[in-house]
């Protein structure tokens, strides 16, 4: 039986908005309007063959030289060692179609101006896509990560350093923790707005239902969106057997009005070691929701260092 056009106008636009929404899994670049292209910038080569499949995007180098804008501006410099008062370096880790400047223009900075040696990098890069990282398979994603902290514990000459992450980048590495031998190198992963149990996007996600072959068309393409989306099979493998593994801080920051990881409440860990904090809680006027918490919100940021530091973590306030 024929179906009108009028009839599949619903359906096909509710499988529109559930496409672009996917594709809004943590923040977006800004580069174009806040630094100069990511290309000449990142922290890490796009060392890619036009063409090559998805699954090859994990082993990209991470011998680059060091990004000229990250560098100018306190971060990503190698000649840094790691102070008595804060003696591991910090690794910042880009969400989803972020990249190793632009998700960090606020964060970096704040933390530099602590005193931490603080380095980024680009990872889940697709072939033919600049600037739009954290789109390969999370758990190659997960083998980039492990060779940068090698590459900075080596120039830090520290045995382990602290994870700081965006959304993905708040739960990719917890791949890296459990099954790639990162819990000897990490001291402390601090996840904000991060999917830890994937997200249903308000719901959005279960429209894939309705159109066989579109989730698999996503998985095929951008195989790190659909690794994010609850119940999947990578998520599954990552939560069983517990959230956590022994011997690394966890902290999680969220925000109620997140609307990309919903719901909010499943960013959070379960486990010992594990800090879960909502920041209406330590301040109700707080409206970030899930770009703003990782660009630009100074409660998250304060949080942070806390997190990093907690043997000397200070109250955080609305006017922290």
């Amino acid at each position: 039986m024929k179906l009108s056009l009028g009839r599949a106008r619903g359906p096909l636009s509710a499988l529109a908005l559930t496409l672009a929404a996917l594709t809004a899994l943590a923040t977006p670049a800004t580069a174009s309007a806040t630094a100069a292209p990511v290309t000449a910038l990142s922290g890490a080569p796009e060392a890619r063959t036009a063409g090559a499949p998805v699954s090859a995007a994990a082993p990209v180098s991470t011998a680059a030289p060091v990004s000229a804008a990250a560098a100018g501006r306190g971060w990503n410099d190698y000649s840094c060692k790691p102070s008595s008062a804060h003696p591991r370096p910090v690794v910042l880790v880009h969400g989803t179609f972020g990249n190793s400047v632009d998700n960090w223009l606020g964060l970096a900075p704040y933390l530099v101006a602590r005193g931490y040696c603080v380095f980024s990098f680009d990872y889940g890069q697709l072939p033919g896509v600049p600037l739009f990282h954290g789109l390969g398979p999370i758990a190659d994603s997960a083998k980039q990560l492990a060779a940068y902290v090698d590459r900075v514990l080596a120039a830090t000459g520290t045995p382990k350093a602290d994870l700081v992450g965006h959304s993905q980048g708040g739960m990719m590495p917890r791949q890296y923790l459990k099954f790639l031998g990162g819990a000897a190198k990490v001291g402390a992963l601090v996840g904000i707005a991060p999917d830890n149990h994937g997200t249903t996007l308000s719901g959005l996600t279960k429209l894939l239902d309705y159109f066989p072959g579109a989730a698999d068309a996503i998985g095929r393409f951008t195989p790190g969106l659909t690794d994010q989306v609850a119940g999947s099979d990578f998520l599954n493998r990552l939560n069983a057997g517990g959230d956590t593994v022994p011997g690394v801080r966890y902290t999680v920051i969220a925000s109620k009005y997140d609307e990309v990881v919903t719901p909010y409440r499943s960013q959070f860990l379960n486990g010992p070691g594990v800090h879960n904090v909502l920041l209406q809680d330590l301040c109700p006027v707080d409206l970030s929701e899930h770009v703003a918490i990782g660009l630009a919100d100074r409660l998250a940021f304060h949080e942070t260092a806390n997190a990093l530091d907690p043997a000397h973590a200070t109250p955080t306030t609305c006017f922290s």
